[in-house]
């Protein structure tokens, strides 16, 4: 086929070479290829299952206008400015409009995919550079999938002529696929269409000869082990937009183009893992994110459930801006220590914590503390009531509260760190708060303290900064439970939960309360868009692990007009 002088876009190429309605091709592939799985993103059926992972987004423009009436001013218009760089790098850049040549005829929902070098994997080399350098150093190739829902306006629509600035195009075959590719552009594109399902535009022709080989029959990521049953537990008909992490590829990826490369042991560890999917729910105060981690079928490690963790919340007062609990401490320090050192974003080492409290206290982290801290636990950050005749150092303290199983081992524990406290010139003495005996350790510095003392027979609890534990020994007057915005971020109809954890955004970044660094301007649009956000855990199986993550936003009201302009400016509108 000649090449017109005009040059035009890749995209009205295939329009007369691919989009065939009734035609020989597409009736080839119905008889075919497989039958797509059922209750899974639609592109799911065409990505390799090697992806690292995908992005599928809603193209309902009442979901888009949704999100973009989140948070402040500021915050909005920042969105806006990432939608049109994205919207431009896609469709503006490549002489397309979005309403006027894709969502005519485009499905309810799109897929992006972001594609490893198979080859890396499986010899364990790390690419060699390029003249065309991938996106990132483990992205070989970024896969777009659009379902086509009415193939006769596709048609109509990607026939129209239009001209690419430069760069030349090219056709060739692949199992009876016609692919159109582009040449000579800062950015190529390889464009095929499967059948009357899918337009398919990749950044590589061997990302395009994967999809196609998924599409035939191939392993795709539909057919990942534990996929669909995963992510129908999140499936949600009104969801914006999923995620899913393909955790072995992109640990194999990140280890292979790391500085520091993940230890093989601990990196066959973290492969036991297969994946992480997460469904993004638009609400109307803010985005509820639910979420399934889950291991290989035949994983050796196996999750224990412990689902108890909202009885200690009554305990903790309603002024906590920040909370975390969880069921049992002691199983969720094993879980933790199984998996930090394969985990390359881990908050901190395990062992190397453990090391050091031996080296401090002489005392042992697992036999000392862990062996009876088995019952619900709580960590809580609590300002401190203002006293003008007690002035403060700190403006809030951390509250630790523990179920215990052996209070005999717990008070034989603690008093041997009393002892190591008095050793460290500490003043450690009993005292009496709210008429319940504590025991009280002053730093011989002076501003620095520490209350410990027991809840109803076999809690213990630790207070260390300002002194909070006046407000909930022996119990709060109103606990966190009966905060409305608490009640708004971290509902109660996740039960049961193994975990959870509240952040009061507003509160905590309130220098008044937090004396925290100032973030950057760009940083600080983000953070006063957010007024909280709240997690559940729970363990649903003893390879699956359900996250319910809600963020609540400052200020939902959109100002009039504003959303209009917002969708115009970003090549969306409304029905």
């Amino acid at each position: 086929m000649m090449i017109e002088k005009r040059k035009p876009s890749p995209l009205a190429y295939l329009g007369t070479i691919a989009l065939l309605v009734g035609g020989g091709v597409a009736a080839y592939f119905a008889l075919t290829a497989r039958k797509p799985v059922e209750n899974v993103p639609l592109g799911a059926n065409v990505v390799p299952q090697d992806a690292i992972a995908t992005l599928s987004l809603s193209t309902e423009p009442q979901q888009w206008e949704r999100l973009r009436g989140y948070g402040t001013p500021e915050s909005r218009a920042a969105l806006e400015k990432r939608l049109a760089q994205w919207r431009d790098r896609l469709l503006t850049d490549n002489g397309f409009n979005y309403q006027q040549d894709i969502q005519p005829w485009v499905g309810d929902e799109v897929m992006v995919a972001w594609l490893s070098d198979p080859a890396m994997i499986s010899s364990g080399q790390a690419p060699q550079p390029s003249d065309t350098p991938p996106e990132s150093p483990i992205v070989s190739a970024r896969m777009v999938v659009l379902p086509i829902a009415d193939p006769a306006k596709a048609k109509e629509i990607l026939d129209r002529p239009k001209t690419i600035a430069g760069g030349s195009v090219t056709e060739r075959s692949y199992r009876g696929v016609d692919i159109v590719e582009t040449e000579g552009l800062p950015q190529n594109y390889s464009i095929a269409v499967l059948g009357q399902e899918f337009l398919l535009v990749t950044t590589a022709p061997s990302a395009t000869d994967r999809a196609i080989d998924a599409y035939r029959g191939d392993d795709s990521l539909a057919k990942t082990p534990g996929y669909a049953a995963a992510v129908q537990t999140i499936r949600n008909p009104a969801a914006f937009a999923q995620v899913y992490l393909n955790i072995p590829v992109a640990a194999s990826a990140a280890s292979l183009t790391s500085a520091q490369p993940i230890q093989t042991e601990s990196l066959e560890q973290l492969k036991q893992n297969q994946g992480f999917a997460t469904t993004a729910i638009l609400e109307e105060n803010g985005i509820d994110f639910r979420a399934v981690s889950w291991l290989k079928p035949n994983s050796q490690r196996k999750f224990k459930a412990a689902n108890q963790a909202h009885g200690m919340l009554k305990r903790i007062p309603e002024t906590a801006i920040v909370t975390a609990g969880g069921g049992n401490l002691k199983q969720v320090w094993e879980d933790y220590n199984q998996g930090a050192n394969a985990n390359p974003i881990a908050p901190f080492n395990p062992k190397a914590l453990a090391g050091s409290l031996k080296e401090s206290i002489g005392m042992d982290l697992d036999k000392d503390f862990l062996s009876w801290m088995d019952g619900e636990f709580s960590l809580a950050l609590i300002p401190a009531i203002p006293n003008k005749d007690v002035p403060q150092k700190f403006a809030a303290g951390f509250a630790f509260m523990v179920e215990v199983s052996d209070r005999s081992s717990a008070e034989k524990s603690l008093k041997q760190l009393d002892e190591v406290m008095r050793g460290r010139n500490f003043q450690v003495g009993e005292a009496v708060l709210n008429g319940q005996p504590v025991i009280q350790w002053t730093s011989p510095y002076g501003g620095f303290s520490v209350i410990r003392g027991w809840l109803d027979g076999d809690v213990a609890f630790a207070t260390v900064g300002a002194p909070v534990a006046n407000q909930f020994l022996p119990q709060p007057q109103n606990p966190i439970t009966s905060n409305a915005l608490f009640r708004e971020t971290l509902p109660s109809d996740r039960d049961p939960d193994q975990g959870n954890f509240y952040i009061n955004i507003e509160q905590v970044f309130d220098r008044k309360n937090l004396s925290l660094p100032p973030l950057a301007p760009q940083q600080q649009v983000w953070v006063r868009a957010i007024e909280s956000i709240g997690l559940t855990t729970a363990v649903t199986g003893d390879r699956t692990v359900r996250y319910d993550v809600f963020v609540n936003f400052t200020d939902t009201t959109v100002a009039e007009g504003e959303s209009e302009v917002g969708i115009r400016e970003s090549g969306i509108e409304k029905n």
